[in-house]
């Protein structure tokens, strides 16, 4: 069963193609808690959830009632019709973790549907749960924003970093490009070090770094420091453009 927990029609916020009006398609799911994100919302019970800044769409345990089950095709390409939008608007399938859906056949109907409708597709993905592009070759077509989950995320170093998957993604998807989600703290912890062991994987890959929080504050208190990490290295920097401009609202 596919899980949507929420589509919204805004700008991209991060990595590559931030300011570019997209469609956002979020899906229930995901097989990682990131804990250490230290990110909280209250559930509708009143229970508070850590994990990360999208923590409603991975615990279905305490957030059920915001995941609506898609049965069909025409569900999801039906979202679309609900907005006023361009010709041809990108399409970024989010989560939680959009890829534990990579073999539903509903899913890859609704990518090929896109497809051939001209949208460029967009994975927001944490890079560990692997495709099968041989199988399914609209995945050669789509876009992965690989966001490789850091020590700061509190996931084991197995789980999270997978040098066959990520290669895999780089290699045969149409492009990839890693995003890593920094607070001010990992900089000095190894941080550069902890990178260099993930990029290896996909070395010509390009690589931006963007700052942790699921707050405006949190973000803002970690800007300054990652812009001053990213010219020492010559990575690329990423705002978080959605955090900064609208703080916790979500769908906007």
């Amino acid at each position: 069963m596919i899980y949507l927990v929420e589509h919204f029609y805004s700008i991209q916020g991060e990595g590559r193609y931030t300011g570019t009006p997209s469609i956002f398609f979020r899906f229930g799911g995901c097989n990682m808690k990131c804990e250490g994100f230290g990110c909280q919302e209250r559930a509708p019970d009143g229970t508070k959830i850590l994990g990360c800044d999208t923590v409603y769409a991975v615990n279905k345990e305490h957030f059920l009632q915001n995941w609506i089950p898609i049965k069909s095709v025409k569900e999801l390409l039906g979202v679309l019709d609900l907005y006023e939008l361009p010709k041809k608007v990108d399409i970024v399938l989010t989560g939680g973790e959009p890829l534990i859906y990579a073999s539903e056949h509903i899913f890859i109907e609704f990518l090929e549907a896109l497809h051939a409708a001209g949208h460029r597709i967009t994975f927001e993905t944490n890079g560990s749960l692997g495709v099968d592009f041989e199988r399914y070759p609209i995945y050669k077509e789509c876009i992965f924003a690989l966001s490789v989950k850091l020590s700061n995320s509190n996931e084991p170093l197995s789980k999270r970093v997978r040098g066959s998957v990520i290669n895999s993604i780089a290699t045969n998807a149409k492009e990839a490009f890693f995003k890593f989600s920094i607070d001010a703290e990992s900089i000095n912890l190894g941080l550069e070090e902890e990178i260099e062991e993930i990029i290896i994987h996909s070395p010509t890959t390009s690589l931006y770094c963007m700052p942790l929080g699921g707050t405006k504050e949190e973000v803002e208190a970690n800007t300054a420091p990652l812009i001053e990490f990213c010219k020492s290295k010559g990575y690329n920097f990423s705002d978080r453009l959605h955090i900064r401009i609208w703080d916790q609202n979500r769908g906007v």
